[in-house]
């Protein structure tokens, strides 16, 4: 069986990669990365040891490349990591998250239609259901919740799911598509809030925090995502959108002290800065189907590796 994985030389991506690489050693993993800022080749070096990885670099947009890989290594699976996902970037420049993360999930889609592949599974995410308000902490993201994306971002990903969903009935593609919360871990590029927060503080630069600190997001470790990802491509019923959290709603203010203190550096490097236009409150996924259905559930503390991850 072949495995094919786009955006695998990112963060999350080069994470599944290697995972999956170890949790099925009689597979192969084919990789497609534009390698823009976020892809590096870095993130794959141990991959690139396995003969069981190919890497292609290629944009998901390029039809005849990517038609030429599906014809090449023929896949059993796609699993679509590749996404422009930084929220900021999008607002100043939605055209090109249209083009990455609905134009390119399109030419996966269709790809996937016309080589007959058994699963296609999105990538998504929370921020594709809008925001919670801050003072009902009961209400919670379920998979039934209605999309009210707030950003070009989350509305592309919002996009992209529709299209998934739209291939199934229209082509009778098998797909499935999982929606998940904040990632953290190893690999995770600069721009990012918690490798951020944590660079600058290690140059003991301003920590720049939006608005009054108060936004919530839920944390998961990327592995405990990974693992997700994997289960519900062995078990997951086709057609079928799972939640994946963390278990582990935190503000942002708290995040960056919680850096500091363990840094050993004063809260007075951190500078409340203008909001971000559009910036959702809060989110917060019910992740019990994905608990009830295939038994999976965040292992990672996320104060547990911080610290480990701080400190030694």
């Amino acid at each position: 069986m072949t495995v094919l994985v786009t955006g695998g030389a990112g963060f999350i991506g080069s994470q599944f990669v290697d995972y999956y690489l170890n949790a099925h050693p009689e597979r192969n993993v084919v990789c497609i990365d534009k390698l823009t800022y976020a892809g590096r080749m870095s993130n794959l070096e141990s991959a690139l040891q396995c003969s069981r990885f190919r890497f292609v670099r290629a944009d998901i947009c390029d039809r005849e490349t990517v038609y030429k890989v599906f014809d090449d290594e023929k896949p059993d699976i796609a699993v679509n990591f590749a996404a422009e996902s930084h929220v900021d970037r999008s607002i100043e420049s939605p055209d090109v998250f249209l083009r990455s993360n609905v134009i390119g999930t399109s030419v996966l889609l269709d790809a996937c239609v016309k080589y007959g592949i058994k699963r296609f599974h999105q990538i998504s995410t929370d921020e594709v259901y809008g925001a919670l308000p801050l003072n009902r902490p009961e209400l919670l993201f379920t998979e039934e919740t209605p999309l009210a994306p707030s950003s070009p971002y989350s509305a592309s990903k919002a996009s992209a799911d529709m299209l998934v969903m739209a291939y199934r009935t229209t082509y009778g593609l098998p797909v499935t598509i999982s929606r998940c919360s904040n990632n953290y871990g190893e690999r995770q590029h600069e721009e990012k809030f918690i490798p951020q927060m944590i660079s600058r503080a290690a140059r003991d630069e301003a920590l720049p925090v939006y608005g009054n600190g108060l936004n919530v997001r839920d944390w998961v470790y990327v592995l405990d995502h990974c693992k997700a990802v994997d289960l519900i491509i062995e078990k997951g019923g086709d057609g079928e959108i799972y939640n994946i959290g963390g278990r582990c709603e935190m503000r942002n203010i708290d995040i960056a002290k919680m850096i500091l203190r363990f840094m050993d550096k004063p809260e007075e490097l951190i500078r409340y800065v203008p909001d971000r236009k559009g910036h959702d409150l809060r989110y917060g996924m019910d992740i019990s189907k994905i608990n009830n259905e295939l038994g999976w559930a965040p292992e990672t503390d996320f104060k547990e590796w911080l610290e480990r991850f701080l400190t030694y």
